[in-house]
């Protein structure tokens, strides 16, 4: 993947994690779905993966975080995603980020931004995660790797979907 200059301050082991949402928005767009994937790491260190997937055609609410913490819950039950990090392959909407702190994510971190997406022609609703869960408390970190976010983005744009 491309190097992006902001991710020196980047841990491994969150790059690591951000790379795998990156590769799952990837398996999302060649399942014709929008360009999003997610990793959710519980406090203990187990780990979901999970991407864009409509439920049903027409559905625009299997967004990959909503998934991952919905596909979390019945792996691992509800006390295991309290203090959870949810690794998301962009900028996690309103909808998911009300979803991720009813679960009890403590932490977010994301590759592209809303304005990344919105670039590529990708919807997006203000406010930010970040506007919308800092104030509750939740850490958000972001945007790291968005050159790599960014290219699944234009591939999608482009029709590789």
């Amino acid at each position: 993947m491309k190097s992006d200059p902001k991710s020196a301050g980047l841990s491994p082991v969150d790059a690591l994690h951000l790379r795998d949402a990156i590769r799952a928005s990837r398996a999302a767009v060649a399942a014709g779905a929008m360009p999003f994937g997610a990793v959710l790491v519980t406090a203990d260190g187990r780990t979901l993966t999970a991407r864009n997937a409509p439920a049903v055609p027409g559905d625009r609410t299997g967004h990959a975080e909503t998934n991952a913490v919905r596909d979390a819950l019945a792996a691992f039950g509800a006390e295991a995603l309290r203090g959870a990090t949810v690794y998301a392959s962009g900028e996690p909407c309103p909808m998911c980020s009300g979803t991720m702190y009813w679960a009890g994510v403590a932490r977010v971190v994301f590759a592209g931004s809303g304005a990344a997406m919105a670039a590529q022609g990708i919807d997006t609703i203000a406010p930010g995660c970040a506007q919308m869960l800092a104030p509750l408390g939740i850490r958000v970190d972001g945007p790291w790797l968005e050159p790599d976010a960014a290219a699944v983005y234009a591939d999608w744009a482009a029709g590789a979907r």
